[in-house]
């Protein structure tokens, strides 16, 4: 399983008149932690990209446990727990500065060639970066 956190601080403009972030900007979060956590392991989206593949979003789950306030710093636990074959899939946690679970949910990519459209293999680069962590 492979394992990565990153921070954000909750800005004005992701809150709701009530003070809560707003319910869309979950799926924001766990997009910061799925590209960071990439590019932890020397990966980037640009490069994918670049190099003939895309990442659609195939299917997101979220679940709202607690609500995240204005200047929350949020600590995004990013995992891998399988390894991937033509889909990818991304587990998040969302905590406050209080260690509290706030939110959980994933998010299944899939690899597809650019230019075909069609479904492929998880590139070999990824397979062999993520390998050491199964």
């Amino acid at each position: 399983m492979y394992l990565h956190k990153i921070q954000v601080r909750v800005r004005y403009g992701e809150t709701d008149r009530m003070g809560y972030v707003y319910y869309g900007n979950y799926p924001l979060y766990y997009e910061v932690g799925r590209v960071e956590a990439l590019r932890n392991l020397d990966i980037s989206y640009k490069d994918l990209e670049e190099n003939g593949i895309l990442m659609p979003v195939l299917s997101l789950q979220i679940k709202y446990i607690r609500p995240a306030f204005y200047d929350d710093l949020l600590t995004i636990k990013t995992e891998i727990r399988e390894m991937p074959a033509s889909r990818i899939i991304f587990h998040h946690e969302i905590y406050n500065e209080a260690e509290t679970l706030l939110n959980i949910g994933s998010v299944e990519l899939v690899f597809l060639n650019a230019a075909t459209g069609k479904p492929i293999r998880c590139p070999n680069k990824v397979i062999q970066v993520l390998q050491k962590y199964f």
